[in-house]
């Protein structure tokens, strides 16, 4: 199979939805269709009873959360499907933020009793930002949930996208029969299947009087109705519009009784995008090119805590990347090559030979990668989208066991590596302050300093509002405000300097007062300032 083809048959999409409306369930099913996995975890009231394939650190199994994103790669119908789960908490939003800039599409999943949430209208802002494409799983619909006309609409208003139904159900709860296929004119009948891959399907028109005989002639008569309204109402599913981020299907079932899961899965393969176009700080990268590029978008340290190891995690964007080969990290201007890449199944890792566009590539890593960096053959560029965001909590990082500092020093180092916290150096003192974006990170880095680390710590809350990277044309005036402001300024860990506020308004007050310098609330200068 040559180059071109291998591209085409790549799909890497992200799996993303507010908390408990079943999106690591959603993703152990689509394992299960494509033959990755035997049998499914099965997550019951936020305790998993068998771990979910795809939590696979400790504390998540503890806590029935995902709190990192899982990689996971299978072969359906011929294509290589590349699944980023991502947490659903928002306390660990930009984790998943950042993971959005790897893949090409998105399933957003929803809970058919709860709706459209809060965190899923600012993960769908994330989409619609980059217009990515995006197919919504109405999730649960075994259970006594809203209307789904209702559930449109609100799709709609909430998450400004335009929204097309590619299947419909025949009731919900405990008189839910199955759903109807208006993509391919299938009826799917609704039976409690948690662990094995069994349909039970008819291919039938929608005016068949078959249906009747099947449903009811009352539901029939309702799904008839159903249908008629939305082939009105609705326009046609445009692929087209759905490419350019503007139409999403929508697609009902359970997850948890791998109902409607399959065709959620065949729609998929048939519509989504083949690997797109990346854009640099220099020029627009096309999958098809000759040479290849690359970028990191996570590391996660201890992915196997017996081995102290530290994987960072590259979505290849053009030209084949292969196992032994020198390429040029372009922010250290050096080259490196790996021996042992890696394609992942959660935490198994099997070793890779040659990635395409769209894979994901594990790299071994001893320290030499930061998330964004991005790795070419000798061109010079930075593939761009991918910065820290200002934090929203900081607390100061006490060590409770000063034997234990080196170690202490060399988690908190590698932890906040993986993007889920960041790390700033108070001058004054020399203190270290970590700053998240919610309150569970905290509990998730000391557990992990202790458990991975053998490193015990306590954290000081800090009343900092905002940390705002700084920069100046002016390199006196940035030195005299870095002088005059000791007590407010840190560095992050790429000694780049950064204000901490304790208010918008004492924030605002030194922007007014000193024009020459830049307040950032991105890592990315060349972002939009405060």
């Amino acid at each position: 199979m040559n180059k071109e083809q291998e591209i085409a048959r790549r799909r890497t999409f992200a799996i993303i939805s507010h908390p408990d409306a079943g999106k690591t369930t959603l993703t152990e099913k689509l394992l299960l269709f494509g033959g990755a996995i035997q049998t499914a975890g099965a997550v019951k009231s936020n305790k998993i009873k068998k771990s979910a394939t795809s939590d696979f650190m400790e504390i998540e199994k503890q806590r029935g959360i995902s709190v990192a994103t899982s990689v996971m790669t299978f072969e359906y119908n011929n294509l290589k499907i590349n699944i980023l789960d991502t947490p659903g908490h928002k306390d660990f939003a930009e984790d998943t933020y950042r993971t959005l800039t790897a893949v090409d599409s998105v399933i957003l999943v929803i809970d058919c009793v709860k709706g459209v949430e809060e965190q899923t209208e600012r993960l769908m802002e994330v989409c619609r930002m980059r217009d990515t494409p995006v197919i919504i799983f109405i999730n649960k619909l075994d259970r006594e949930g809203r209307n789904p006309f209702d559930l449109l609409d609100e799709l709609e208003e909430k998450l400004s996208i335009r929204v097309r139904p590619l299947a419909w159900p025949v009731n919900m709860g405990s008189d839910f029969k199955g759903v109807y296929s208006l993509y391919d004119k299938k009826l799917n009948f609704f039976k409690v299947n948690k662990t094995r891959v069994e349909d039970d399907v008819l291919p039938i028109e929608i005016n068949d009087p078959v249906l009747d005989a099947k449903v009811g002639q009352r539901d029939a008569g309702q799904l008839r109705e159903d249908v008629e309204l939305i082939e009105g109402v609705y326009d046609d599913f445009d692929r087209q519009a759905y490419l350019e981020g503007k139409l999403a299907p929508v697609f009902f079932g359970s997850a948890v009784n791998n109902f409607g899961v399959k065709e959620l899965l065949d729609a998929f393969c048939q519509i989504s995008p083949e690997p797109i176009s990346r854009t640099t700080d220099t020029r627009v990268v096309q999958p098809d090119e000759a040479k290849f590029s690359g970028f990191i978008f996570k590391i996660h340290a201890n992915l196997d805590p017996r081995h102290r190891d530290r994987i960072a995690f590259l979505r290849v964007c053009s030209g084949v990347f292969e196992r032994g080969k020198f390429y040029r990290h372009t922010r250290l201007d050096k080259n490196v090559r790996f021996s042992s890449p890696f394609s992942f199944m959660a935490d198994s890792k099997s070793v890779l030979e040659e990635g395409f566009p769209g894979d994901v590539v594990g790299l071994y890593d001893t320290g030499t990668f930061k998330i964004g960096d991005t790795l070419t053959e000798g061109e010079d560029m930075k593939f761009q989208g991918i910065p820290s965001f200002s934090p929203e909590i900081f607390k100061e990082l006490i060590n409770l066991d000063p034997m234990k500092a080196k170690q202490l020093d060399k988690g908190i180092e590698q932890l906040t590596d993986e993007g889920v916290a960041q790390l700033f150096t108070l001058v004054s003192g020399n203190r270290k302050i970590v700053g998240t974006v919610g309150e569970l990170q905290f509990d998730v880095i000391q557990y992990r300093l202790e458990h991975e680390y053998g490193a015990k710590c306590r954290w000081v809350p800090l009343n900092y509002s905002k940390a705002c990277w700084i920069t100046s044309d002016n390199a006196q005036k940035l030195g005299e405000f870095i002088r005059l402001k000791g007590n407010q300024i840190a560095y992050d860990k790429d000694q780049h300097p950064v204000f901490l506020a304790e208010s918008d308004w004492i924030l605002r007050m030194n922007r007014d007062n000193n024009p020459d310098i830049r307040f950032h609330l991105t890592s990315e200068f060349n972002a939009a300032e405060v």
